[in-house]
């Protein structure tokens, strides 16, 4: 699915990863992600002189499975391969500075077409490669 906002690659049906492009501007608050995904990536739209109210965010359990990423590209451009969960190549797609790509399910990869540099964003704490399984 592709709208003015962003792209979703899917996968029967499950979303694998979610690209938002840095021309993206709504008007309005705008969640990208629906409400049950366990990471949320949204527009927050506020008008000259809005203000965020001072505030803490209490604690809160939550039980999570899996990891989300988000990856913002800072400098250069690649090509992010996009996998299903049976490891099979589902898309390709070409990312420059700006764009943001936020991984749900499924694996991936990139291959740089230049020097690039990410901003990575995940769940924590990071307990090392062993999280991870190559193929």
């Amino acid at each position: 699915m592709t709208s003015d906002l962003m792209e979703v690659i899917s996968w029967r049906d499950q979303p694998l990863t979610y690209i938002i492009r840095p021309n993206a501007f709504p008007e309005e608050t705008t969640f990208l992600t629906p409400p049950e995904l366990k990471q949320q990536v949204g527009f927050v739209v506020y008008p000259t002189g809005g203000e965020i109210a001072r505030h803490v965010h209490r604690p809160l359990e939550r039980h999570l499975v899996g990891t989300s990423e988000v990856l913002v590209v800072q400098k250069g451009k690649c090509i992010a391969d996009i996998y299903n969960d049976e490891r099979e190549l589902v898309a390709s797609r070409e990312l420059d500075v700006g764009d943001v790509m936020l991984m749900v399910g499924g694996g991936h990869g990139f291959r740089m077409l230049e020097e690039t540099v990410f901003l990575e964003i995940k769940q924590g704490p990071y307990t090392g490669l062993e999280e991870k399984e190559l193929f």
